[in-house]
Formats: structure tokens, sequence, C-alpha cells
């Protein structure tokens, strides 16, 4: 049997006809594309995420979508494009393609939120997390910066560093990342997979396997609340940022990085006396800290 090379690829051109149109968010011509591939190929394997992303954009056409009234429905189109719409894209985009089309979807919903408030509840319901999921790092800022005390809560302190770690780098934020690591650990580390500089997380890993807040190494070995201070020792030259930090909860790690702060400063101006009384507070405060800070002079 001969085989019809244009028959056996019209599918294919048909398909290809669909994902231009809506890779330029041409409704009517995504939508006539469409519609010819769904009468020819009726089965055709892609066509229900061509068809879920048609009707995206033709809600986009419909008008200019109001701002969300209250979180529930914020929420609602939320769980749409992360539960519909994003895995449609990703069937039919490649994986560059797929976070270049949802952008813009990502930053309709922003913008309609603006005006909703934070709740710790639902952190993922509020402007600057759909910035962020839209990588616009500058309205990332502007949106935690709208939260009343974002530095002293965990989430969008989080969103903060991450959106200073892509505007201004990794230096200039050391202060926020400090803070992060003493307020929520588990969320400095997780910022860690994603930071765009990979110095930080290799700094991570180096203080993971080479420090234990506990003479007993399996018992908390790690904590990330220390790092700031590990840091410090490692590399002092960061003592101007370090000292940036703001006041936190003064927990014992806090207490550690300020105290390092001062002893860097006193070792810059040989005050022998109080380097040496300085050196035991660092010591009773945190004895592993301490041998590392010795290792180092």
């Amino acid at each position: 049997m001969q085989l019809d090379i244009f028959e056996n690829s019209r599918d294919v051109m048909l398909r290809n006809d669909v994902a231009h149109a809506l890779e330029q968010r041409d409704a009517l011509g995504a939508r006539s594309a469409c519609d010819r591939l769904a009468q020819e190929y009726p089965a055709d394997d892609s066509l229900p995420a061509l068809q879920t992303l048609t009707r995206s954009i033709e809600a986009d056409d419909l008008g200019r979508p109001q701002p969300f009234g209250d979180h529930q429905a914020l929420r609602a189109a939320r769980q749409m494009l992360e539960l519909t719409i994003c895995p449609a894209a990703q069937r039919i985009f490649d994986p560059c393609g797929a976070i270049r089309w949802l952008q813009a979807s990502w930053q309709d919903l922003a913008r309609r939120a603006g005006a909703l408030p934070f709740h710790a509840k639902c952190p993922q319901d509020h402007a600057a997390a759909l910035w962020l999921r839209a990588g616009d790092w500058g309205n990332v800022a502007e949106a935690v910066a709208s939260i009343e005390s974002w530095r002293r809560i965990p989430t969008p302190l989080c969103w903060m560093a991450e959106a200073r770690l892509h505007l201004l780098g990794l230096r200039a934020t050391w202060p926020l990342l400090a803070e992060l690591g003493w307020l929520s650990p588990t969320l400095l580390e997780d910022l860690a997979h994603r930071s765009p500089d990979p110095l930080l997380p290799q700094l991570i890993r180096s203080f993971e396997a080479n420090f234990s807040a506990s003479s007993d190494a399996t018992a908390d070995g790690g904590d990330l609340s220390w790092f700031a201070t590990w840091v410090l020792i490692e590399r002092p030259a960061l003592r101007e940022q370090m000292a940036l930090a703001q006041a936190s909860q003064h927990g014992a790690p806090e207490q550690a990085m300020r105290l390092m702060v001062e002893l860097l400063g006193l070792e810059r101006q040989g005050r022998h006396a109080d380097i040496i009384a300085r050196r035991k507070v660092l010591r009773d405060l945190q004895p592993s800290l301490y041998a590392a800070y010795m290792k180092t002079r």
C-alpha cells in the first residue's frame, strides 16, 4: 500500500495551525484551526489540550477581566490555571514554550488580585505569589512591600528574598537570607533550590556537610538557622551586608550572628581583651560555631 504523504501529515499540519494561533494568542484563529482538527481527526490525542487552551484565550477576549472580589474567587481561578490550563500547555508546548505561554495567564491573575490582602492561611492567593509564578520580580517586590510587617512573616520574606536575588544579586540579599534562616530554615532551604546564583546552594551544601549545631552529629546538624553566622565565619568580607539584617526573634542563632559581626569588627581594631571576652560568649552560646570560628584563627 502506497503511503500518501500529504494525507498522513495533514493531522500534524492541523495541530501546528492550532499551536501557532495559540502562541500568538489569536483566539479566532485558534478556534477555527481547532474546529478543523476536531472535524477531521476527532480522536486526535492532542485535541483536548488544544481545546482547553483555546477556550482559555477565548475567555480573555470576552472583555477586560474584573478584579477578584475575594480570596475564594481568586483561589478558584488559580486552581483552574494550575490543574487544567498548565497541564494542557505542558502537553502542547516544549518546557520553555509552556513557561512563556503561561506567563501571561499568571500576570493576568496577579493584576486582578492586586487589591486582596495577604492571609497567612492562604499565602498562594496573593498577588505577590502570582507575580512570582510569572517570574516578574519587580512586581513581586512591589506586592510584598504592600504587606504590613512583611519582614516578620516567613512567606512574604521568602518572596522578597527571591525577588531581590534576581533583581540585585546574592550579595545584596544576604540580610534577608539571614532573617529568613532565623524565621524559617525550611523556606530558606527551598529558596536555595531556586536561587539564580549557584553559590547559595553550594554554601548550604557545604554548611550541611561541615556543621552540626549539636555535639551529637545526628541530632540537628545542618540547622539553617545558624547558616548566616557560619557564612560570616567562612566569608568575613560579608560583614557589612550581614550587619544590615533587621532584628528578628532575638533567638540564639540571631545572637550568634550579631556576635560574629561584632567580633570581626573588634579584630579589625585589634582590641584583644574585648575579642577574648566575646569569644567566650560565642563558645557558651554555640560551641560548634566557636570551633568553626577558631579553626580560621
